[in-house]
């Protein structure tokens, strides 16, 4: 049971809102540790796998040697982000992937994020508050409110759902403003 609970969470990749890295590991060691604990593969492999997820979220070589202190908020995020891959994945969670990220930083990580979703064909789970980012990734969500899901289905089906929550939260201003900008990139 043990041994089928590990194989099962080797199949899941996790995002943490402030990136959780390992303060006394460089970025490099960071994203090798999961591959390291499986303690299958010989170093050399786990260096090619961990400059390889490095490089598919922009972060050079010579960052790689850098500890977590040394790096810059959107460099923590892409590095996080390269560990939660580390194991190739198949669902990666995401929890408020935006969060402290100013908005060109915001837009440049949700596209990432978008490009690798494609390329690995992930399933992403998100928890977010930012609807920028909901509306860009999103294909299904799920609305909680009032301790219990209110609302499912596609953006447009939740948009259409008649809950005075929904109608605040999705459609004020914040939620237009999100709306428009899908609204003219899916027109570009």
């Amino acid at each position: 049971h043990a041994a089928h609970l590990q194989e099962t969470r080797n199949r899941w990749g996790m995002l943490f809102q402030h990136g959780a890295l390992f303060s006394a590991l460089t970025a490099f060691d960071n994203v090798a540790q999961p591959i390291r604990e499986l303690r299958t593969l010989p170093e050399e492999l786990i260096r090619d796998a961990v400059l390889l997820k490095l490089h598919m979220v922009g972060i050079a070589p010579d960052d790689a040697l850098k500890m977590p202190a040394d790096l810059s908020g959107g460099m923590i995020k892409r590095v996080a982000l390269a560990r939660a891959l580390a194991l190739e994945p198949e669902l990666l969670f995401l929890d408020e992937p935006t969060a402290g990220l100013d908005p060109n930083l915001s837009e440049s990580f949700v596209e990432l994020i978008r490009s690798l979703h494609q390329a690995m064909r992930l399933t992403v789970v998100m928890v977010t508050h930012d609807l920028d980012t909901l509306f860009a990734l999103s294909t299904n969500i799920a609305v909680l409110a009032e301790k219990r899901v209110i609302a499912t289905g596609t953006p447009e089906q939740v948009l259409a759902t008649p809950h005075p929550f929904i109608k605040q939260f999705f459609l004020g201003e914040r939620g237009k403003r999100a709306l428009e900008e899908l609204h003219d990139s899916r027109h570009e």
